[in-house]
């Protein structure tokens, strides 16, 4: 791989890990957790990203898929249902989007920590 290319492997992780939080969403929303809007804003934040990290030219679109994955984990932690939906207590069904969401998220969090640390280290060997 040439210096000046993107580490297309954890950007690429990133994209996957974003897709999957918003599949994790969606299997909630299918197990009747009710959202505030009609598409849970999960979904449509998390697919956005991913559409920002695999389509912008900037090494830094990767750290997008960093501060969206740590945006929803963050909800995830304060939501007084998180915890008992990947605990299992309202259901199988809920129980397994939580934890598709969570793995799906801090996927995409460690993924974008390490695409743009080798992205922001190829820039500075470039510059040398």
């Amino acid at each position: 791989m040439h210096a000046s290319q993107p580490a297309f492997g954890p950007r690429l992780a990133t994209i996957v890990g974003l897709v999957v939080g918003a599949l994790g969403i969606a299997v909630l929303w299918a197990a009747g957790v009710d959202f505030p809007v009609a598409i849970p804003p999960g979904i449509v934040i998390l697919l956005a990203g991913a559409l920002v990290v695999g389509l912008a030219p900037w090494r830094w679109a990767p750290a997008v898929g960093v501060l969206l994955s740590l945006f929803i984990l963050v909800g995830f932690l304060i939501s007084p249902d998180g915890i008992p939906y990947i605990r299992g207590e309202h259901g199988a069904t809920r129980q397994i989007g939580q934890a598709i969401e969570v793995i799906g998220v801090l996927t995409a969090l460690i993924a974008g920590v390490i695409a743009t640390r080798a992205d922001y280290r190829k820039l500075v060997r470039h510059a040398r």
